[in-house]
């Protein structure tokens, strides 16, 4: 079978805009937020919520081994303060497991990230959603990108995952184990999935020749939606008006 010839072509570039909002800004969780009916777990979701959530409270691969490291975060009675588990939880696995870069397809079991005590981002980030989804509470993937200076100059940007926990009251709520971190600071979301493998942006298969090099730089900057809009200028309104006549 003849194969297509790959063309050569140079860099590409893109921008994109993704808006910067979440529940929690800047780590700001407390438990005063949280609904009277849900600060100590066990909770039960509310009824219009718990279809919807559903998805995202069933594991992906129950294991009774994660199941108990999941409950040494319960009192004895198996209850605890729901700020503080998911608070706990976060910094436990930032503390206990050695986060590193691992660059091979999808990500580790939980299992084996329990076992060997480490993982990449999105490993922990798998560890913590099993690990609350054992406790039947909603959980999700998150993947985007974080953002490394404040300043006014376009930076590098390290492609990152975290979690999203729904907590009844705040909504969804940022958490990242590979920092420790509460809120969204500084984490630029651009995908939230039930599992790792539907956030995958690309894939598919490079046909070239030993000399080919491909590269891929990212860089993040972060404006407020006000600064956005004034970037673009009076022509968006001009046009937007034509179109309403």
């Amino acid at each position: 079978m003849s194969q297509r010839p790959v063309s050569r072509t140079g860099p590409r570039s893109f921008a994109s805009t993704a808006p910067f909002t979440s529940i929690t800004r800047r780590g700001y969780f407390h438990a005063a937020d949280i609904n009277d009916s849900a600060r100590t777990y066990p909770f039960v979701y509310a009824a219009e919520d718990r279809s919807d959530l559903a998805r995202f409270i069933a594991p992906l691969s129950p294991h009774r081994e994660l199941d108990r490291w999941a409950a040494k975060f319960l009192r004895q009675d198996g209850s605890a303060d729901t700020r503080e588990l998911l608070v706990d939880l976060t910094r436990a696995i930032n503390q206990n497991f050695k986060h590193v870069a691992r660059h091979e397809k999808g990500t580790q079991d939980p299992i084996k990230t329990l076992e060997l005590g480490s993982g990449s981002c999105r490993d922990l980030a798998v560890l913590m959603i099993e690990a609350l989804r054992s406790l039947g509470i909603a959980a999700r993937f998150v993947s985007g990108y974080l953002n490394l200076d404040d300043d006014d100059r376009v930076t590098g940007g390290n492609t990152h995952a975290w979690v999203q926990v729904y907590v009844p009251g705040p909504g969804w709520v940022d958490f990242d184990p590979s920092s420790g971190a509460v809120g969204n600071q500084n984490l630029v979301r651009v995908a939230v999935v039930r599992e790792p493998r539907e956030a995958i942006p690309l894939q598919g298969t490079w046909i070239g020749t030993a000399s080919d090099h491909l590269t891929m730089k990212v860089a993040v900057k972060v404006i407020t939606a006000a600064d956005a809009a004034a970037r673009r200028g009076p022509s968006v309104d001009v046009a937007r008006h034509a179109g309403s006549q």
